[in-house]
């Protein structure tokens, strides 16, 4: 066999299903290879996408997601969707064509130091240098991608050596044996101890819940423990979903664009769990002046994250599932009834104003609506800018999931990871929303939707501007606004015609109901155009 087809029997034996990418001569040996397997190949239409795809079907299906480009600017163009895939801790392994070794540092055409660009947002990379080293790397890769915390893996592909022959082999199916990669699973049991002693004695505890709770696979028991010992929730914009919005313990989204609930609650509390979440400005923006005078316990399973950007009372390194495994073992009590009452208390004191006629579609209201009207167990997908953060605000969560780009804010994100997450689970209803702004940065993948019988709902809140943008500039710049209106918008219903999608359009509030009926009325793919007040603030609707 040559090196393309040693990738691909790895890949098989990996259990990977699905590869999202693109073509070119670089990569070809590869694509020619998969041709032997059941692997679905599904081609995007732009590299970079070919990674939110991937990511998509890797949050959807908890295991890593695959795919591959070919060298220069099929590589680098990739590079955006991998450092998103890095910022959220998303496992993928991203295989990139390159020119034949002997040529690399040559300048030939379509070479690209992709290792050496990528450096800073992988969890590792290689470059293959000899074509008997592929069973020993693909197998590193996919351990290093998903366990500690996970990330995206860089393998460099010289065509030569996808040519090159190899002598059958046996892939192993034992945890590869790396030297200096011993991530660490379980917690230590007397800091698990003393983290109990403390919640026993606090008298107001409270929980803060990242990303990190889903990555381990750790929702049903974090869910137990808070239940048994009725300690209060808050969560970082990852650790949406993991509770249910009614969820009597749970008090919504913390930062600056969250709930003025979940922030008090995090100014006030005694002690604070932070579990699986980073200390990042969008979640704590003065970190040193928000955990003065309290206890802050810090979990994740990243020894780089503890102490990073503040110095926890108490450091706990390990997987989240495992830790909370441990924590049900415990034998504790906790009683903080009055601290439960008064956050109760602030939650009453807040109730959504109704939304003002402004002969626009409110936001709120309509991201509100459409996820109450969204299948129980759906996926939403929020891009970014203004429609994520009312999404994150106002999006009713039950047992679906909420997914977005929290760390790296990549625009055109929620399209192609929408069209992974429903190709990984094709009975599953699945809702992208996105500004006019982001749609135009991905609608070219309405035509990949197409080819792969991926019927994904998408909304586009139309306002004509980069709306989050202008909002800042708004307030920063008094209405001096630069490079924020969209000019030249495409004609969404001829576009959705262009590409054989149903198309809806909601322009108020009065027909807004029936609207979103008749949009999640089959499971056909939709586009749904909401025509949203320009100058609508996030701002305005913070409560």
């Amino acid at each position: 066999m040559i090196g393309a087809d040693a990738i691909i029997k790895c890949l098989v034996k990996e259990g990977v299903d699905t590869v999202f990418g693109y073509s070119g001569v670089a990569i070809d040996p590869f694509w020619n290879s998969i041709l032997e397997t059941d692997i679905k190949t599904v081609l995007v239409r732009t590299e970079q996408n070919a990674a939110h795809a991937a990511s998509g079907y890797a949050r959807t299906k908890k295991k890593v997601g695959v795919c591959a480009v070919t060298s220069g600017p099929g590589a680098t163009n990739l590079l955006t969707g991998i450092a998103t895939a890095y910022a959220d801790s998303i496992p993928l392994v991203c295989f990139t064509g390159q020119v034949d070794s002997e040529l690399i540092g040559s300048d030939v055409f379509q070479e690209a130091d992709v290792t050496g660009a990528a450096e800073s947002f992988v969890k590792y990379s290689y470059l293959v240098k000899n074509v008997k080293d592929i069973p020993r790397i693909i197998h590193e890769a996919f351990y290093i991608a998903n366990t500690g915390r996970r990330g995206p893996v860089l393998i460099d592909l010289p065509a030569d050596i996808q040519l090159a022959h190899i002598a059958d082999f046996k892939y192993s199916d034992e945890p590869p044996k790396l030297r200096t990669y011993k991530p660490t699973v379980k917690g230590n049991a007397l800091q698990i101890k003393k983290v109990t002693k403390v919640l026993e004695n606090a008298k107001r505890p409270l929980v803060c819940v990242g990303g990190g709770v889903r990555l381990s696979d750790a929702e049903e028991v974090f869910r137990k423990f808070i239940e048994k010992h009725r300690l209060p929730v808050v969560s970082t914009m990852m650790g949406l979903g993991i509770l249910p919005s009614e969820h009597p313990m749970y008090y919504g989204m913390v930062g600056n664009n969250g709930f003025q609930v979940a922030n008090r609650a995090m100014n006030e509390c005694d002690v604070l769990l932070m579990v699986g979440a980073r200390v990042a400005d969008r979640a704590v923006s003065a970190p040193d002046l928000t955990f003065e005078g309290k206890v802050l316990i810090h979990m994740d399973v990243d020894p780089a994250e503890i102490g990073k950007n503040v110095g926890p009372t108490i450091p706990i390194v390990g997987d989240a599932k495992h830790i909370f495994e441990d924590f049900m073992k415990q034998s504790f009590y906790c009683t903080h009834e009055a601290w439960i009452a008064s956050l109760n208390n602030y939650r009453t004191m807040v109730r959504p104003e109704a939304p003002a006629d402004t002969g626009f579609v409110n936001s709120p209201a309509f991201v509100r609506s459409l996820s109450l009207k969204m299948e129980e167990n759906a996926i939403y997908l929020a891009d970014v800018g203004q429609n994520q953060l009312f999404s994150c605000r106002n999006y009713v969560m039950r047992m679906g999931s909420f997914f977005t780009s929290g760390g790296m804010g990549t625009m055109g994100y929620s399209i192609p990871a929408a069209i992974g997450a429903k190709l990984a689970e094709p009975d599953k209803q699945v809702v992208a929303v996105c500004g006019d702004g982001a749609f135009q940065m991905s609608m070219m993948e309405l035509a990949t939707m197409n080819q792969y019988k991926a019927p994904v709902k998408i909304v586009v809140m139309r306002n004509n501007y980069l709306g989050l943008v202008r909002e800042h500039q708004h307030f920063t710049y008094k209405d001096n606004y630069s490079m924020v209106e969209l000019g030249g918008e495409p004609d969404l219903e001829m576009l959705s015609k262009a590409y054989h999608i149903n198309y809806i359009k909601c322009e108020s509030m009065a027909n807004m109901e029936k609207d979103i009926d008749a949009f999640l009325s089959n499971d056909e793919a939709c586009l749904m155009e909401v025509m949203t007040d320009p100058m609508e603030t996030v701002a305005g609707t913070i409560a």
